[in-house]
């Protein structure tokens, strides 16, 4: 293998200008949306000195998510995905600008604040369904992959370089403009999805209501290969995410040591980066349902790992392989989950898709430690690596088309779906995969989102 195929295969950069201008502006809304949140959790503490308030922070922009998420993705699959894409932006934009105005001006409530943040969750909530049709529907097939892990990546480095910006502007100006440069990134969001062709369902518009809404619940249960990619990342989240456990498990192995703690959150960063920079063979092999399944397998193993281990040296190789793990696992959950729905139920699984990526780590995270505080940390973190490979195996012997690869990219619908998952309409030259369901990155472009296990 060359080395030029070992690394992130950017042939969707040169082939497709469209996708580029639209990358280029929702990495930059992504640098934005990671000062927000930045942001908002400093003027949240600065404000109330409180821990409670605090974690309310993540819950307006969690609950968007969940309440709206479900029916947004059935009003999205009944209109151009281009405009509301463009709407849900400038409601966002909006609201970076209504931010803006609160900081330069002394603040509000902090209750206030939060309903502000939560309705800008609700336009992401509305635009992340609408962007999950870009990337099939601008890409070729062989490239669908491809697209998904740049988007990854784009995602992941702003992940590591928003929150450090954040610091430097809070530090230089004030909260103030921090909220006005994430308002002003919108507007290369903006321009990047303007120039997209109009993005019309394509097949059988969604039912109104709920009745569009329980039309992708059926298809979610129905559908073989669909049901056991969003399966194995809950087996994955809420059987073994490590990250509540490491204040403890540094105080328990490690005497407390505040650089340990901070080495084993880089750590899973470091993994996740490095192995998207590498996916080449990953995204060209095009079996991506093999590649999920081993990829949590492992990722399990690694933090069992990291729960036997007494060296600390040992123990940040352990999150490393973890974290590369994680970054594979989400890129190829992305790629079966959009390649095997039909377009017309795209935004409904999109959404979906993002509330099990909010719900995993959090149910997760609240797992282990209730583990942890009927046992120790160590024995929280090998017994959910052990459960989640046990989960893994179960879903993989339970689900052969996942395990023989019939989850490569490809038609979508044809094994169990519902509705309108039963007929998959032409693929033409485009593939029927969607936007990625980065740890990172957002719908309209700003809301970001934390990150999460596999």
């Amino acid at each position: 293998m060359s080395l030029g195929r070992t690394f992130l295969d950017v042939r969707p950069l040169r082939t497709s200008p469209v996708y580029r201008r639209l990358l280029i502006g929702r990495t930059v809304s992504s640098l934005g949306g990671f000062m927000t949140m930045v942001t908002v959790m400093y003027q949240v503490w600065d404000t109330t000195h409180s821990s409670v308030w605090s974690g309310a922070v993540g819950l307006a922009q969690a609950l968007p998510m969940v309440a709206v998420g479900l029916f947004a993705g059935a009003w999205v699959d009944r209109a151009d995905r281009r405009r509301v894409y463009l709407l849900a932006t400038v409601g966002q934009a909006a609201c970076s600008l209504l931010l803006a105005v609160q900081g330069f001006t002394g603040g509000v409530p902090v209750p206030l604040l939060l309903a502000l943040v939560a309705v800008q969750a609700s336009f992401g909530a509305v635009g992340g369904p609408a962007a999950g049709v870009f990337v099939p529907r601008l890409l070729p097939k062989d490239q669908v992959a491809a697209g998904l892990a740049l988007n990854q990546a784009t995602g992941q480095s702003m992940m590591l370089i928003g929150p450090a910006v954040a610091g430097l502007v809070l530090g230089w100006r004030g909260i103030g403009v921090c909220y006005l440069l994430d308002a002003l990134t919108f507007g290369l969001a903006f321009y990047g999805a303007f120039g997209l062709p109009p993005l019309p369902p394509e097949g059988e518009k969604s039912r109104p209501g709920l009745h569009g809404v329980l039309d992708g619940l059926r298809f979610l249960t129905g559908h073989r290969v669909v049901r056991g990619a969003l399966l194995t990342d809950l087996a994955a989240t809420v059987l073994a995410m490590p990250v509540s456990l490491f204040p403890l498990v540094n105080e328990e192995r490690f005497g407390g040591d505040p650089r340990t703690l901070g080495l084993f959150l880089s750590a899973l960063a470091v993994g996740g980066v490095t192995a998207t920079a590498l996916s080449g063979p990953v995204t060209r092999l095009a079996r991506p349902g093999p590649v999920m399944l081993c990829a949590s397998g492992l990722w399990g193993v690694s933090l069992a790992v990291f729960g036997l281990t007494t060296s600390a040296w040992a123990g940040i190789a352990a999150l490393v392989l973890a974290g590369a793990a994680d970054a594979v696992a989400v890129l190829s959950r992305t790629t079966i989950v959009q390649t095997r729905t039909p377009d017309a139920l795209l935004g409904r699984v999109t959404a979906a898709e993002a509330i099990v990526g909010q719900a995993g780590p959090h149910l997760g995270n609240l797992r282990g430690g209730l583990a942890a505080g009927w046992s120790s940390g160590a024995v929280a973190l090998v017994t959910g690596g052990v459960l989640c490979v046990a989960a893994v195996t179960a879903v993989a012997a339970t689900t052969p088309e996942l395990r023989g690869g019939d989850g490569r990219t490809g038609g979508a619908g044809g094994d169990g779906g519902a509705g309108a998952g039963d007929s998959a309409p032409d693929s033409g030259t485009s593939s029927r995969s969607g936007a990625s369901s980065l740890s990172a990155v957002e719908g309209g472009g700003s809301t970001a989102v934390a990150p999460g296990g596999p």
